[in-house]
């Protein structure tokens, strides 16, 4: 399939993309060979071709979906400039 530049000019207009002459100019090829592409995979048979989300058939680790604290807040609060009973310390910033 092939694009001219009218066609171009509504694309980005409709993609709110303001574009110079130079570049719709380019982007004729590149659009125009883009579906070309397109039309080569349509001519795929894909009947009786099950959709696949990867190539590698493996079930996903799964873990138990539980709540906790991380049981770490001695690790993070050792990140804090400062720190007290447990908890952040920060300047005040409201009078």
């Amino acid at each position: 399939m092939s694009l001219d530049l009218d066609t171009v000019t509504k694309l980005a207009h409709l993609a709110r993309l303001d574009l110079a002459a130079e570049e719709r100019e380019h982007l004729v090829g590149e659009l125009s060979k883009i579906m070309t592409f397109i039309e080569q995979l349509r001519e795929v048979d894909t009947e009786g071709v099950a959709p696949m989300t990867s190539v590698a058939h493996m079930a996903l680790p799964r873990r138990p979906d539980l709540v906790s604290d991380g049981n770490c807040r001695d690790k993070v609060l050792a990140n804090a400039p400062d720190a007290q009973d447990g908890f952040y310390l920060v300047p005040k910033v409201v009078e």
